[in-house]
């Protein structure tokens, strides 16, 4: 049985069907639960495997507390990092994010601390960081 790592991120996406479509189809998202709403349309929770990490997201539910998904293009507090094997595949994953959606934040360079980096903004508002050895 494949265990969460000790520390995962839980964002607040709306849609969130959506946003398990886009990370499914950008990062090779894996669905592990999926819980949806007693409305019929929400998702109360989900865990998407996404690079060997534990994703988890949900639709916001204002009824129950004081959470909202970010505005798109409004400033995050917190980003996701993706660590990958090699420079081509932040290349990809950058190329295709950008292609169904995302906005380049960094475009894909060879970073003076060592690696090939580059972020994106989905299509949700929240940040992710590709890294890769910029040797590899």
């Amino acid at each position: 049985m494949l265990e969460r790592p000790r520390v995962a991120p839980y964002l607040t996406v709306s849609p969130a069907l959506a946003a398990i479509a886009f990370y499914t189809n950008v990062f090779g998202a894996q669905q592990r639960a999926l819980m949806p709403a007693l409305d019929g349309v929400r998702i109360m929770h989900c865990e998407l495997i996404i690079n060997g990490g534990s994703v988890m997201l949900a639709d916001a539910f204002p009824e129950f507390g004081q959470t909202r998904p970010p505005i798109p293009g409004e400033p995050v507090t917190m980003s996701v990092s993706l660590e990958y094997d090699n420079k081509q595949q932040v290349d990809d994953v950058f190329a295709k994010a950008t292609s169904l959606g995302a906005k380049g934040d960094t475009q894909p360079t060879n970073s003076f601390w060592g690696t090939r980096f580059a972020v994106i903004r989905d299509p949700f508002g929240h940040r992710w960081m590709l890294n890769a050895p910029a040797g590899s």
